[in-house]
């Protein structure tokens, strides 16, 4: 698994970033990630498929990780990179609160592994994350790519299903939604990338950060959304 490629966008031109030759032919192909915040929260939700090329190696793949009680990340792209991240933010978290005495911050989460990507941009870890939590300073939802450009977003999409996702968030989404109102959103947009891209499918993994902290949905939240879709 740790050569399977899940994210769907390319890196430009290997002269200009100094990268290894052919670099710039690399394409990252398959999943579907998004992230979406609410007055009361955020969401973050993936397909389960996992591809190497043409060929499905997986069909429950695990896409989001919780790295604290108000903090978690999806993953897309070389499964090795992707859980390298995962397994630095969860430490990290811990050391913060541990010496703190207090919850990291989400912002300083992704800039913490902004940097960690950055810092590898001659021979970069091929992967593409969202940050999502909730902290003293409300909800956020973070993405970051490959060389460690960090943007906040009301929504965010990646992966090759991300144009499919990202036609039902820019007509649905309003900002202020409440958790229910904004799982029937994403649900419905990770369902229309499973729909049509065939790179992204087999299940929903959904997750929510509120005041009570981090959850996943069981299946029978998730089919009883799915159905009165």
């Amino acid at each position: 698994m740790n050569i399977t490629v899940l994210n769907g966008r390319s890196i430009n031109s290997g002269e200009k970033h100094n990268m290894p030759k052919g670099i710039d032919e690399l394409t990252f192909k398959g999943t579907t990630t998004i992230g979406a915040t609410g007055r009361e929260g955020i969401i973050l939700a993936s397909d389960t498929r996992v591809t190497m090329g043409p060929l499905i190696v997986h069909k429950r793949g695990k896409k989001i990780y919780k790295a604290d009680d108000h903090l978690a990340m999806t993953i897309a792209g070389v499964v090795a990179d992707a859980q390298k991240l995962v397994a630095i933010l969860r430490a990290n978290a811990r050391m913060y609160r541990i010496q703190r005495r207090n919850a990291i911050p989400v912002r300083a989460a992704a800039r913490l592994l902004a940097n960690l990507l950055f810092s590898y941009r001659l021979f970069p870890l091929v992967t593409q994350i969202i940050i999502g939590g909730i902290d003293d300073y409300g909800p956020h939802i973070l993405s970051i790519d490959p060389f460690g450009s960090v943007t906040e977003e009301n929504y965010v999409a990646t992966g090759s299903g991300s144009p499919l996702a990202y036609g039902i968030l820019e007509e649905r989404f309003r900002e202020e939604s409440s958790i229910q109102e904004l799982l029937s959103i994403v649900c419905r947009a990770l369902r229309s990338a499973m729909k049509r891209d065939v790179a992204t499918g087999d299940e929903l993994e959904v997750a929510v950060i509120d005041k009570d902290g981090y959850r996943e949905l069981s299946i029978k939240e998730k089919n009883r959304i799915l159905e009165a879709l």
